[in-house]
């Protein structure tokens, strides 16, 4: 039974607007996606790294530059994250009782105890979905322009890892594309499987924009 991490680092990273996508910034002196990668090092027995072909150079210099011990291999991604985690997917030889764990490269705070929890459940009920309370109040709009209040107790955002019964996940990304799939859990729901929610961490952010980057790296100095 083995843990296997798929991390997606297939973004261009525009809306960041830095000279260099924002999975290679620096973080606290380290790359971002090296710190999301490190999170894994001891938890899995696979790391698959989908990364644009363009990126891939730059990479292994960075590897090399900062010292990146932990092994792992590389995938080209595609056009969309579904091709992209496809593409990964497509590349695993699993079992019975494998797991696997897909991780956005741009979440680099998040704890060895969610990673394990996430493996953990996965394993033993077919999937781990780490989420949040929603604390913003939420409006839907309609077609017509108006708008309604939405319950924001009923709500949960999503975070990665989100871990998965490796056969299951596999078979469900063999299935057709669909507009509606926005992550691995919503691929894997569309195939008919129960997704089990766990905790998440509120610590556990994204760095989509640049304000991001300087609230992880108050986050660490905080550790």
């Amino acid at each position: 039974m083995r843990n296997i991490t798929i991390i997606v680092a297939g973004g261009a990273g525009t809306r960041f607007g830095a000279a260099l996508p924002k999975q290679f910034l620096l973080l606290a002196g380290r790359p971002v996606l090296m710190r999301t990668l490190e999170a894994f090092d001891t938890h899995s027995h696979e790391i698959v790294l989908v990364l644009p072909e363009a990126h891939q150079t730059l990479w292994c210099q960075l590897c090399e530059q900062y010292g990146c011990a932990v092994e792992h291999r590389v995938v080209a991604g595609g056009d969309t994250r579904w091709q992209s985690v496809k593409n990964a997917i497509d590349t695993l030889d699993v079992d019975t009782g494998d797991v696997i764990a897909v991780q956005d490269g741009v979440r680099p705070l998040l704890t060895e105890s969610l990673v394990d929890r996430a493996f953990a459940v996965a394993r033993e009920r077919g999937s781990a979905v780490p989420v949040v309370p929603v604390t913003d109040s939420i409006r839907q709009v309609d077609d017509d322009g108006a708008s309604h209040i939405v319950p924001r107790h009923v709500l949960r955002a999503v975070q990665t890892p989100q871990a998965f019964d490796a056969i299951a996940l596999k078979a469900a990304y063999a299935r057709p594309y669909l507009p509606i799939y926005t992550d691995d859990a919503s691929v894997f729901e569309m195939a008919g499987h129960a997704v089990t929610l766990i905790d998440g961490e509120t610590d556990n952010i994204k760095i989509t924009h640049p304000g991001d980057l300087m609230v992880a790296e108050k986050l660490l100095k905080h550790e």
